[in-house]
């Protein structure tokens, strides 16, 4: 028996590129055959938007050959009535009343605003419901407390702690898997003290510009390890091009050339930085901000960063001249040349020079 389990598509509006993340996952629980999609909370980013879109959730997950089920989040913990519908083999777990289906036993701790004790207790409580002769699988939405997280990893949830456990509260429990949301950046798995395995598998879309890189969904065969699965969805990328005035290159096109290496889903947060020689390149610095404007067009989700120099009087100085000879002479692997230059550049431009 497969499972796909995502969490935080935070969906706004229909057909933007959130809604195309969800309407990837469909297609990909629909080609690798899953019996169940789990979605660990924040579905919708709001309330209103979850009203909003009910009847084009009820249509995308209407007809599928797979169960889907859903715990509220933070950010949609009003929007699951029980007099709601949300389309066809839908079934939102907002309380502990286990879903049984085939050899899984799949209960609920969707989010509340409860401490840390309280969540505690909470888990402590499921022994009664757990059973031997199933996979128990628990569903939840929280801030796992053991791995350090910066607040940003969480989307934009401002300083609040939001229903906050340990891994250590798992332990006793018969739990094999911990499938939880809340924890945007990246996919992250941890073993519980029991065997088991904790999961959050990291928005599917790049929600903010924190969360950078290809995104993931987490798939895997009931009693098998979780798999991360690379998707084709939108997400940001960090591109970091770092200007070498004594590579024969030229400045534009080695941003050109990182710009191209990106996939079509993905926007570069842009940073340029280091030196060249302007002289040499036969461009000023204002002309090349210009001409990286121009490259980056459509392919930036920001202004770039511009971080370089024109460092053309310091390398045309004398002194500096005979302290990259010397060095050449020296032997020194590039890595380490480099980073002599660097140095030295740095306190040409201090002095003044």
């Amino acid at each position: 028996m497969k499972i796909l389990h995502t969490a935080d598509l935070h969906l706004r509006e229909y057909e933007d590129e959130r809604w195309q993340a969800l309407q990837e996952l469909v297609k990909i629980g629909e080609k690798e055959k899953v019996s169940i999609f789990l979605i660990s909370g924040d579905l919708f980013d709001k309330g209103t938007d979850a009203e909003n879109l009910r009847p084009q959730i009820r249509a995308i997950f209407s007809g599928k050959s797979f169960k889907i089920l859903i715990i509220p989040g933070n950010h949609d913990k009003d929007s699951y009535r029980s007099d709601l519908y949300f389309g066809e083999n839908t079934i939102i777990l907002s309380n502990s009343v286990p879903f049984e289906y085939k050899k899984a036993r799949i209960i609920a701790l969707p989010f509340q605003p409860l401490k840390k004790e309280e969540v505690l207790g909470k888990i402590q409580a499921l022994k009664t419901i757990l059973t031997p002769d199933k996979k128990n699988i628990l569903l939840c939405h929280g801030e796992l407390l053991d791995s350090f997280f910066s607040r940003k990893d969480f989307g934009e949830e401002g300083k609040e702690r939001y229903m906050p456990f340990k891994l250590s509260y798992f332990r006793e429990l018969n739990i094999d898997y911990v499938l939880a949301g809340h924890f945007h950046t990246s996919f992250d798995i941890k073993r519980l003290e029991n065997g088991g395995y904790f999961v959050y598998p990291g928005s599917p879309v790049s929600i903010t510009r924190r969360e950078t890189g290809q995104r993931k969904v987490n798939i895997f065969q009931l009693g098998s390890p979780p798999r991360e699965h690379l998707l084709d969805t939108f997400y940001f990328e960090e591109v970091r091009v770092e200007l070498d005035p004594f590579r024969d290159e030229n400045p534009l096109e080695v941003v050109k050339e990182h710009l191209e290496k990106l996939r079509p889903e993905a926007k570069a947060i842009l940073t340029v930085k280091g030196y060249i020689n302007g002289k040499k390149a036969k461009i000023t610095e204002t002309e090349l901000v210009n001409r990286i404007k121009e490259i980056a067009k459509g392919k930036c989700a920001q202004e770039p960063t511009y971080l370089f120099k024109d460092i053309r009087l310091i390398l045309e100085n004398g002194l500096f001249k005979s302290f990259i000879n010397k060095l050449e002479q020296a032997g020194y692997e590039e890595k380490k040349a480099e980073e002599m230059r660097g140095l030295a550049i740095k306190a040409m431009m201090e002095a003044g020079l």
